[in-house]
């Protein structure tokens, strides 16, 4: 009798330290299961990391069957600015033509023309051939960098200031979004416009900045200080776009983004499209700076409504991220 209870109870025991026994070997293959993802994650993303991951070189593959695009630089006396921005644009891969957008009342030096080229070449060893060419004018207006180009060579125009700096990568990206709606506005800088209540009715609005936009992740505009659109909005607001706004703007010396943005709205009745991008702003001041800013965009808004018989801007909430730059998306 006391055998078998003694049997029993090893038997007990035996049982217990086998189930203790595979569950701490499930345990352990679940931890271990765990560290492997987790190394393969790393490993797939080291390369990123630790900045080896040559992605120019992936979007290079698609330059042979996709036309590329030209960019239209607003330039004002800040030569060295000028000078880093050609510099670095010329790089990116897609990239076809530079045009300067000139309205100072000298033409560019010889040592500054001399310069520019000689960059374009040393960056375009590639096999590539980027043309840099000066657009001179002999008024000194904002709507000079809306200008129709009669000889460009791509639909696609990327429209930057000379003090703003993207990554090529970034560029390329809004390039690709901008391709899959070519009709609108492709673009890095977010703004908003909003109905003024304290005026009693729905024909005044109000001009929203960045943190509008940051605090209610809605926008209905990208500011053409850093984007995309098609060359045919060019000959739009040069030869459609109300003369009495190209006269304002002219007078003001501001809001021809705005304009651009309600003429692409009007012309499509679509939204904009942000591209989320790093931007790296290499100027210290601008007109932006300048106190009154947010009023006198404002009264651009009003001012535009009243022209267009109608608020032709579109809000919209949509935002293209590249998602192989980023974790979760």
């Amino acid at each position: 009798m006391r055998g078998s209870l003694w049997n029993r109870r090893t038997v007990q025991r035996l049982r217990q330290a086998l189930i203790s026994t595979v569950g701490s070997m499930k345990i352990k293959l679940l931890l271990c299961c765990c560290i492997g993802f987790t190394l393969i994650a790393l490993a797939s993303r080291a390369s990123d990391f630790m900045g080896w991951t040559n992605h120019t070189a992936a979007l290079e593959r698609f330059s042979d069957s996709r036309k590329g695009y030209s960019i239209v630089m607003n330039t004002w006396k800040r030569y060295d600015l000028l000078k880093q921005s050609i510099s670095h644009y010329s790089r990116c891969p897609r990239l076809d033509s530079i045009h300067i957008v000139w309205s100072e009342p000298s033409p560019p030096s010889d040592s500054l023309r001399k310069f520019l080229y000689h960059i374009v070449q040393l960056n375009t060893r590639d096999g590539r051939q980027v043309e840099l060419k000066f657009d001179i004018n002999t008024e000194d207006s904002l709507n000079n960098r809306f200008k129709e180009i009669k000889d460009l060579r791509t639909d696609g125009i990327f429209s930057i200031d000379d003090d703003v700096i993207f990554p090529c990568p970034s560029v390329e990206f809004a390039f690709d979004v901008w391709q899959s709606a070519s009709d609108t506005m492709v673009g890095f800088v977010p703004r908003m416009h909003w109905v003024d209540l304290t005026k009693g009715d729905k024909n005044h609005y109000i001009y929203g900045g960045w943190w509008s936009v940051w605090w209610t992740g809605s926008y209905s505009m990208v500011l053409s200080k850093a984007a995309f659109f098609h060359k045919k909005y060019l000959s739009l607001y040069t030869n459609e776009m109300p003369a009495s706004i190209r006269e304002f703007i002219t007078k003001n010396r501001n809001c021809e983004d705005i304009a651009m943005s309600f003429l692409v709205a009007n012309a499509t009745g679509a939204p904009p499209i942000w591209v989320k991008g790093k931007i790296f702003e290499i100027g210290s001041t601008g007109i932006s700076s300048l106190g009154g800013h947010s009023e006198k965009r404002t009264h651009c808004i009003d001012r535009f409504v009243a022209e267009f018989g109608r608020m032709p801007l579109v809000p919209t909430s949509v935002k293209a991220v590249d998602s192989r730059n980023i974790w979760f998306w």
